[in-house]
């Protein structure tokens, strides 16, 4: 029996376990990457391990969220994550260079290699023929100390690409349509792998951005085999001996099979306030615009903004529209610069941004009052805009520039037409804004300023479990909804006690205070509970409010193990109707919790209503040790 090309990168990686669907396997990390939003915590995290220099191949510090600087907690970050890497072994890209994954695919992915990351966009590397995988800062922090990564031995989704996209019809439209096939929810524990003729029609930008949406299937990762396209890639990034050849077996057999006839496909929208509430553009065509941004780790390559300019070219952007791009890095701005596609987007109104995350995370470009603001991005959550009375729709970049030039929700199909934009050559090549890290030995001091505070500490799990249900929330609770991430709070993600004041504040502006008078207590959440980003923040600020456990109907993946790598119970209920049973304010017990934990089986008991609930911990024995332990820094240190 043939091997899909997941199975063979991870056969390849593989240190703990046997390749069996559903079952715990560890595989050693090649690369890790973080950025400086979940970085600052990744680095104090791996600096409390005690250990001298990572064991990676590569390993890469990237600023490229927090760059507004209105006070001085930005940079500090900033300065620390520098030092810390140039003493650890870390290469650091400075702000201005790019947002990580676009400059990860341009400059250091390399095909069939495995790469971790502090971000959950991290699979856009699956592009290039990697395996990539968003994780928490901690996560990342282990890999980088040479640890193997653990997942679930993962289910390999085969979608079959047929046909050729027309013009005015974008690979972002391939990703949207797998969204609305397979929700939200549908790649929980899944790989996505791309086959099918219609693959070889795709650059790698354009498979990139089906990679980095990619994660809001809830997937565990996005691939694509590593073909000529990739080979021809490579050479124009002067990168030509990172290739190599790799692709499923002919006979590999995949557990599930998605098909998407790229040939007959039409221009797609997320509607608020989801990627999976897809419909065609055709079907809300004409709907008054206030917002356009262009950008985002999805859709900020060279090409997708060389798209850009060719459909602005000439015209100008209507008064009623603001109109904003964000390049994905300095090659791509400094490209565009020098082949004057940079002076047409400005001509045609354009306000440019430095290469980063900016308005995707809220950091800046918050839409008008009841706006209806169109982006190239990969998430349209409620209030991630900044703008909580806003209406997002994702869509692509060709869709999103033909829009900001008729003011109105436009469908490109017919009208527009695009010469056929070839990838360069060679692109252009200037790594001076990485810094390479000091040479091993030498002497490197590590600078922290005031706002850098440590992780806060857990303890062992405790024989008897007990507090209120401190709220109780519905389905698809994201990270945002968590711990919000905007241009107010970026600043200190480095102060988990700052942070944990907005905790779940979205959901109730109370519940932090709550959470404190009562000394902790519990979460009662729905479906796919801390869906999202991969902030491990979402679980270091429950921990400072004393949260105990999460009761849920299920969680989404990095999330969970965010959870239990800081201590937290993440437990399933195993009667869904029991959630509507409890109310805020009841009061839980688990008795003999650390057996309980143990036998993945816990009885949650609500001391006010009289009942008792089944819940279960689907989790692994290694991750049954770090419950009981408080959390994976505890274990890791009681076994030193």
């Amino acid at each position: 029996m043939g091997k899909t090309l997941t199975e063979k990168i991870i056969a390849s990686h593989l240190v703990v376990g046997e390749m069996v669907k559903g079952q715990e396997i560890g595989i050693i990390i090649d690369q890790t990457l973080t950025q400086d939003s979940t970085g600052t915590m990744a680095y104090l995290q791996f600096e409390a391990m005690g250990i001298p220099r990572v064991k990676t191949k590569k390993s890469l510090a990237y600023i490229d969220h927090n760059m507004l600087q209105e006070g001085p907690e930005n940079m500090d970050d900033h300065l620390y994550i520098q030092s810390v890497a140039k003493k650890h072994g870390i290469y650091y890209s400075r702000p201005g260079n790019g947002i990580c994954h676009q400059v990860q695919i341009e400059r250091f992915g390399v095909p069939g290699d495995t790469l971790l990351g502090s971000d959950s966009h991290t699979p856009t590397g699956g592009g290039l023929g990697m395996l990539a995988i968003g994780a928490g800062g901690l996560d990342v922090a282990v890999a980088m100390a040479g640890d193997p990564y653990y997942i679930t031995m993962p289910k390999v989704v085969k979608v079959e690409l047929t046909g050729k996209l027309r013009s005015g019809v974008s690979s972002k439209d391939v990703i949207l349509e797998v969204l609305r096939q397979c929700t939200v929810k549908g790649g929980v524990n899944k790989v996505f792998e791309y086959t099918g003729e219609g693959v070889k029609t795709l650059t790698v930008p354009e498979r990139a951005t089906i990679t980095n949406m990619g994660a809001e299937l809830g997937a565990t990762t996005s691939i694509f085999p590593s073909d000529e396209m990739t080979e021809k890639f490579l050479d124009a990034q002067g990168r030509v001996e990172d290739y190599q050849p790799l692709a499923a077996d002919d006979d590999a057999v995949f557990d599930e099979i998605v098909t998407v006839d790229m040939s007959v496909l039409e221009p797609l929208t997320a509607c608020p306030h989801s990627p999976d509430k897809v419909v065609k553009v055709s079907e809300i065509e004409g709907l008054v615009v206030n917002q356009v941004a262009i950008g985002s780790c999805t859709n900020s390559s060279w090409l997708d903004l060389m798209k850009v300019a060719e459909i602005v070219r000439g015209k100008t952007v209507p008064e009623n529209v603001s109109f904003v791009i964000a390049p994905g890095s300095k090659q791509v701005l400094t490209m565009l610069a020098e082949n004057g596609a940079l002076a047409d987007l400005l001509n045609a109104g354009a306000r440019v941004l430095e290469c980063g995350c900016g308005p995707c995370i809220g950091m800046g470009q918050a839409p008008c009052t009841d706006a209806v603001s169109l982006r190239t991005f990969n998430r349209n959550f409620f209030g991630r805009s900044g703008t909580p009375s806003a209406d997002v729709y994702l869509l692509s970049p060709e869709t999103a520039a033909i829009s900001a030039i008729e003011g109105v929700l436009t469908n490109p199909l017919g009208k527009v037409n695009l010469p056929e934009i070839t990838m360069p050559e060679k692109f252009l090549l200037n790594d001076t804004m990485v810094v390479a890290p000091a040479s091993e030995g030498t002497e490197v001091v590590v600078i922290k300023g005031p706002n850098i505070k440590p992780f806060p500490a857990t303890k062992p799990l405790k024989k008897t479990v007990e507090g209120q249900a401190l709220i109780v929330v519905g389905d698809n609770i994201t990270t945002d909804h968590i711990m919000p991430s905007n241009a107010k709070l970026l600043p200190y993600r480095s102060n988990i006690p700052y942070l944990s004041n907005y905790c779940l504040a979205p959901c109730d502006p109370d519940f932090p205070q709550r959470a404190l008078d009562n000394k902790g207590g519990f979460i009662i959440g729905g479906s796919n509970y801390g869906q999202g980003s991969s902030r491990e923040h979402a679980a270091l600020a429950p921990v400072f409010l004393g949260i105990k456990g999460v009761a849920a109907k299920s969680f989404a993946r990095i999330h969970q193990n965010n959870l239990i790598n800081n201590g937290i119970l993440p437990m399933v209920f195993e009667n869904e109707s029991d959630y509507d049973t409890i109310a805020q304010g009841d009061e839980l017990v688990i008795e003999n919790a650390q057996e309980a934990v143990k036998a993945g089986k816990v009885s949650l008991v609500n001391k006010t209503k009289g009942l008792t609930y089944a819940m279960a911990i689907e989790i692994s024995e290694r991750q049954k040790e770090m419950l009981l332990a408080g959390g994976l820094i505890n274990l890791i240190k009681s076994k030193k």
